[in-house]
């Protein structure tokens, strides 16, 4: 298996951080523009169709790691079918190719040579990599008061009682970064943190041993996509740079070159939408903006419409904002730095 070459050198090399509908709706922009995108993808999955199977067969989540490939791949009907989810019977709300993925694990035995397969037979442009291939799961605890939570699940569901940036945020068992995923880091011309939960997509990655190491480490000019708008009892109130903050705190050390957010303005209707979710545009704080000096700050209109769920989804427990960033805007935002 070859592990260590993620990228040709044709073109610009970049690798996207992060999982889930982030990532999905970025790789869906950037793949247009270039072939050479490493999809380096959080593995703490445990909830809906991931965290069924995850528990009754032990095997690695896949759900995001679903998403990434069907957002890479050059054929609607294999996209198509990856994300197909039953309806009825004993697999209803359980997406295809979740399955599809499990199996191969069990018959190959190794989760990475199932990605790798299921990656030839997506007919995926570039490469997707799971950033760690030990089983873990997330644990956020505070030390005053002690709390502890467990599970990306449970932690995703919360109204947080106390300030997340006081959190901890671990694995556990404790988790060693993919070796792939750091070749990535290390190869890439730019490397891009994608919009996703701060706690229980971004966070989990970052905090995996030599990710945050490897961020440091690289030449690449590293750039963080803010999240548009906030998660109700999560991250109320916290702003771009706040955001920003927790982004560099996960990887223990100050790397971000660029931070985009959104400044474009919401029309009346999805502001209803938006508040109806319980979420809130992330600000942006002119005096905390005057005082952070390490990156640089780049404001765009990057509003997207707002998603549909999926009526089969519902029939697990499945956390999924429906407010998306518009991705083309971004992914141009994004070539234009690289």
């Amino acid at each position: 298996m070859k592990t260590m070459e993620p990228f040709r050198t044709t073109e610009k090399r970049v690798a996207v951080i992060g999982g889930g509908t982030g990532s999905f709706t970025l790789l869906s922009a950037l793949k247009e523009r270039t072939t050479q995108i490493a999809a380096i993808v959080n593995m703490v999955d445990d909830g809906g169709s991931t965290g069924v199977l995850r528990d009754e067969l032990g095997v690695l989540p896949a759900g995001d790691i679903r998403q990434c490939m069907v957002a890479l791949s050059d054929s609607p009907k294999l996209r198509e079918l990856f994300n197909y989810r039953f309806e009825d019977g004993t697999f209803a709300g359980h997406a295809f190719g979740n399955i599809f993925l499990a199996a191969l694990e069990k018959s190959c035995g190794s989760f990475a040579e199932a990605v790798e397969m299921a990656g030839e037979v997506l007919r995926i442009n570039g490469t997707v990599i799971p950033a760690t291939l030990d089983d873990a799961r997330l644990v956020m605890e505070w030390l005053d008061p002690p709390v502890t939570l467990e599970g990306q699940l449970l932690i995703s569901a919360q109204e947080y009682k106390y300030d997340p940036r006081q959190a901890r945020l671990t694995l556990r068992p404790g988790a060693s970064a993919n070796p792939a995923a750091v070749a990535a880091i290390d190869q890439a011309d730019m490397v891009v943190i994608a919009p996703g939960g701060l706690y229980t997509s971004l966070g989990p990655l970052l905090v995996i041993d030599g990710i945050g190491e490897a961020l440091m480490r690289t030449n690449a000019k590293v750039v963080y996509v803010c999240n548009l708008v906030t998660k109700h009892g999560q991250t109320t109130g916290l702003t771009v740079v706040d955001h920003a903050g927790e982004i560099e705190r996960f990887g223990g050390g100050k790397y971000l070159d660029v931070v985009l957010y959104n400044h474009q303005a919401p029309s009346g209707r999805l502001v209803d939408r938006y508040h109806d979710e319980g979420a809130y545009l992330v600000a942006v704080d002119p005096l905390k903006v005057r005082n952070r000096q390490d990156y640089q700050m780049i404001g765009g209109d990057f509003l997207g419409e707002m998603a549909s769920p999926h009526s089969a989804s519902e029939k697990l427990p499945v956390v999924r904002s429906l407010i998306r960033h518009n991705p083309q805007a971004v992914a141009q935002a994004l070539m234009q730095l690289v």
